[in-house]
């Protein structure tokens, strides 16, 4: 007898022996168990999620012998002839290979006759969105007032070609894609009933390869146990599928921890030679930085799916949230984009080097837990006790010829000339923090936070600002750690910020732009109204002004 596949040899015969759908399958049942069952159904869903199974199963509850219910019987003639895929009074169309008007004229010609056999005569049609538009239009009227004697039972992957007339004569029920749960728990069934070893790991690891569909889980483990000689290994299934392991993913992210480009090359040279797939390196990085911005979030979550969880937990206490952030959106546009590549490899590559380069040099520390300390190669940081101000020195900060921090440490230096411990009203005070600010290496929040304050007062290591209470919670540890980074930078040595709340409004710089913009868009308005031609129009026309539409002169 010749070898059957698994995905046949399994597929169920009955409501209770399928694998999810449950929504589908309660409405089935109670509809058959009622006896109010409608003369077409629509099943929509991606491929191998059960639509031809549920309507083969449908066909063989209508038409046992013992009766129509939910519960067909397995034993009786028309049973095991639906079983079997010979029951004349099932006819199952591939839509896809009959598209034409007289395909679906000649099929609908037979749906007059009465079944031979049978009660029901089904008509089972898959890929139904195939048909063009005449054979829809041949079947409308048949689909919506058919012979008693007949059921239509539709399926397709893709319900949005459908037309709406065909939808509004179906009943639709939309199967969703199987967790690798689900997947897995069948894999383990059908493994012990056939008597094969298998790792857990590799169980599992087939399961979320089947990417939701059961039948391609089933087809991947028929050529698991081939590859593996009758049993399942998970080094074997890795290798089967070329899957990245989770040790290649986590030296990629050590390699970026400590922005070594050379690692990185090394590691994809080493996943060349053993010829992974590397468009999923991308897809299990971006993963990845997902599950560290899970742990960020929810510290005390746990994926009991994830070997690699622990690993991952150890590293999201040296990266900070926003590099994990611009991590995944790089691992994502990369995986998108690496069809334009010269090759994957190249792809691969640029991919991994752009998040080095576009990593953020001010990027401080970010307390991730105890003990926790970022990293990066643009920035060295030492973390003390979370009180005390922040060492940084930068590779841009010791460059002898950077321009930004001679002019930072002359604005300091006449600021001190100028006796500037002053209350916070003086204009002078502020306009050195404008000045000032608008040379620090920020980005991201922190240069909008740096943008709101108000210096109130400073010495050589202490300075003093006013933050306004409405926008106090900008100011987060990691926020003030890098800005104080910045001034310590800049400056040639350690500041310590001091930072009260204010209730009033504060000199800002943010404050001083947003009332000179306001003060140009006045001007505008001002002039456009006392233009001669614009009250010309305005008396003759009795036209009006629209403010929005007026935009001033940068």
């Amino acid at each position: 007898m010749s070898y059957q596949v698994l995905a046949r040899k399994w597929r169920p015969q009955t409501f209770d022996d399928l694998v999810g759908q449950e929504h589908v399958v309660q409405a089935l049942v109670n509809g058959l168990d009622q006896d109010r069952v409608h003369h077409a159904f629509l099943l929509t869903g991606t491929r191998g999620v059960g639509k031809t199974t549920i309507a083969r199963i449908l066909a063989k509850c209508l038409n046992c012998e013992k009766g129509v219910s939910s519960t067909p019987c397995g034993e009786c003639g028309s049973c095991i002839d639906l079983d079997d895929g010979r029951f004349v009074d099932m006819l199952e169309i591939d839509a896809a290979s009959k598209t034409k008007v007289d395909d679906t004229r000649e099929l609908l010609e037979t749906v007059q006759y009465t079944p031979s056999r049978g009660r029901y005569k089904v008509y089972i049609i898959d890929e139904v969105h195939m048909l063009s538009g005449h054979s829809f239009n041949a079947l409308l009227k048949t689909l919506e007032e058919p012979p008693p004697h007949v059921k239509f039972v539709l399926a397709t992957t893709d319900p949005q070609k459908l037309p709406i007339t065909i939808l509004s004569r179906c009943l639709r029920f939309s199967l969703t894609r199987l967790l690798p749960d689900q997947i897995s728990g069948l894999l383990d069934k059908i493994l012990q009933v056939e008597s094969i070893e298998a790792d857990e790991s590799a169980v599992m690891r087939i399961a979320r390869a089947a990417d939701g569909s059961m039948r391609d889980g089933l087809s991947l483990l028929d050529q698991a146990i081939a590859f593996g000689g009758g049993s399942l290994k998970d080094a074997d299934v890795a290798s089967m599928l070329g899957s990245i392991d989770h040790v290649h993913i986590a030296a990629i992210i050590d390699a970026l921890l400590c922005s070594d480009a050379s690692a990185l090359m090394e590691i994809v040279n080493k996943l060349v030679i053993q010829s992974k797939n590397l468009e999923m390196v991308l897809d299990e990085l971006a993963a990845a930085m997902h599950r560290i911005a899970l742990i960020h979030a929810a510290p005390d979550f746990r994926d009991p799916e994830r070997a690699d969880w622990d690993s991952l937990v150890e590293r999201a206490a040296q990266i900070s949230p926003e590099d994990v952030q611009l991590y995944y959106q790089i691992a994502i546009a990369g995986r998108r984009d690496l069809g334009l590549a010269p090759d994957p490899r190249t792809g691969l590559e640029m991919t991994l080097l752009r998040m080095l380069a576009f990593r953020p040099v001010d990027a401080g520390s970010v307390d991730m837990g105890p003990g926790a300390t970022s990293s990066g190669a643009d920035t060295g940081i030492a973390v003390g006790d979370s009180q005390k101000p922040v060492q940084v020195t930068t590779r841009k900060a010791i460059s002898a010829g950077n321009e930004a921090a001679k002019k930072a440490r002359t604005t300091f230096d006449n600021m001190h000339k100028t006796g500037l411990e002053r209350p916070s009203e003086s204009p002078e005070l502020s306009q050195d923090w404008t000045s000032l600010q608008a040379n620090l290496e920020l980005s991201g929040a922190t240069r909008e936070f740096a943008r709101n304050l108000q210096l109130e007062s400073t010495d050589e290591k202490h300075w003093k600002f006013l933050v306004p209470d409405t926008l106090q919670h900008l100011g987060s540890e990691s926020v003030v750690q890098r800005l104080e980074s910045a001034l310590s930078t800049h400056l040639g040595h350690s500041v310590t910020l001091d930072l009260h709340t204010a209730s009033e409004p504060v000199k800002s710089v943010a404050a001083a732009t947003e009332r000179a913009a306001i003060n140009r868009m006045s001007e505008a308005e001002r002039s456009i109204d006392e233009d001669p031609t614009v009250q010309e129009i305005k008396k003759k026309f009795g036209a009006k002004l629209v403010p929005d539409s007026i935009q001033p002169l940068q």
